[in-house]
């Protein structure tokens, strides 16, 4: 019998997955688990209008909440150089064009084909949201991430480039899983079908689990 599995659905623009991947992490580490990780593109970019509808309280409400989050778990954290996500945040505008985001989210696929999912997510999402590395999107810093990840980063990019359409695809694929699933948000993680949305509710999963069969390494 092999190990549980969980659905992990990530972004790249959000700051409560990059909080959520150490607490990942450490849970492979621990128990006999299996996180099948789903990249999918930030709500910037999958409802457009978005952020010309939410609340003018929430920005700086998450910013609050995830710089003390940071704190409390000691992963460093800022808002990243440049925002992965092109946008107007004045006014929500979200042009089409979207460079930063495209990128990441078909190497991150990508990634996970090759079985170094969370291992990519770890170290690119430090490069770009640890605040150790302005300009993120610049010279060798995500070919260095990747490396660390344990990839050759001239090959994924070139697939990443040769194979985006299909990527797109699939992840446009994942995106409608996470729908279907029952939630629109990230982190989400889906056990059983059932889904646990947030990094704060990692421990429930966890509990979850154990009901069924979850044991220590």
């Amino acid at each position: 019998m092999g190990p549980l599995r969980f659905d992990f659905y990530y972004s790249f623009r959000s700051p409560y997955s990059y909080l959520a991947t150490p607490q990942i992490v450490e849970v492979t580490k621990r128990y006999d688990v299996a996180a099948d990780i789903k990249v999918v593109r930030p709500i910037a970019v999958r409802i457009p209008g978005f952020f010309k509808q939410v609340n003018p309280l929430w920005p700086p409400y998450l910013m609050r909440d995830t710089l003390r989050i940071a704190e409390r778990l000691g992963i460093p954290y800022a808002w990243p150089r440049p925002d992965p996500i092109v946008m107007n945040m004045a006014t929500g505008e979200v042009p089409e064009r979207q460079p930063y985001i495209m990128r990441l989210s078909r190497l991150g696929a990508a990634a996970v084909e090759a079985g170094r999912g969370l291992e990519f997510l770890t170290e690119v999402g430090r490069t770009i949201w640890s605040g150790e590395t302005p300009g993120w999107n610049e010279g060798d810093h995500i070919a260095r991430a990747i490396e660390a990840a344990g990839l050759d980063p001239v090959a994924l990019e070139a697939k990443a480039e040769a194979e985006a359409e299909r990527l797109d695809v699939q992840i446009a694929e994942h995106e409608a899983d996470q729908l279907k699933a029952g939630h629109w948000g990230v982190p989400l993680f889906v056990f059983e079908n059932e889904p646990f949305f947030g990094q704060d509710r990692i421990a429930d999963l966890v509990w979850r689990m154990g009901q069924k069969g979850l044991r220590e390494r």
